[in-house]
């Protein structure tokens, strides 16, 4: 039976390197964390030049998503966009400020809760995501198509699984 000659990238240089100082499962880790950042770095990248010259940025098209998502009126809670999008609550307001002026979202006090405040998806900003969302999934299925769907649904679960540890969530 052959030999599959398995490629090396700049991980497996950078780990040889300092493979000799630590046990084999460190060096593991240590190389799936580079490998998951620099994977994630290339994805967001690829990803924001290929919005660019629809006039969208990633992350403006990140928080309408999380509107689009919320069914039947498409409207979440300051507090629920900081936690889905993992931002602070000064970053939140400035970019509902931004998309605000876009006029892609409005927001108003909760009238069940005054000290919160209601982000909702206008159907402009509802339109505006709809037009490009498509250029984000070509751009994610084109960078992920060295991997095999079955690549694809193994990685995701595992991946989910690290992910549901950290987060405590599940």
């Amino acid at each position: 039976m052959a030999k599959r000659t398995v490629r090396q990238d700049y991980v497996d240089q950078m780990i040889e390197v300092i493979a000799d100082r630590h046990e084999p499962h460190v060096t593991q880790a240590k190389a799936l964390a580079y490998r998951v950042r620099r994977l994630a770095h290339r994805l967001e990248t690829e990803i924001k030049r290929e919005l660019a010259p629809h006039g969208i940025k990633l992350w403006e098209l990140e928080l309408l998503a999380c509107l689009i998502r919320t069914e039947p009126k498409h409207r979440l809670s300051a507090g629920a966009l900081m936690t889905q999008l993992q931002l602070t609550s000064g970053a939140v307001t400035n970019r509902v400020a931004r998309l605000e002026r876009n006029g892609w979202v409005s927001r108003d006090v909760d009238p069940d809760d005054r000290r919160s405040v209601l982000v909702e998806l206008t159907p402009a900003g509802e339109r505006r995501a709809l037009e490009v969302f498509g250029v984000k999934t070509d751009s994610e299925c084109e960078l992920l198509s060295a991997l095999s769907p079955a690549a694809q649904r193994r990685l995701n679960d595992d991946l989910r699984t690290a992910l549901v540890a950290l987060d405590g969530s599940g």
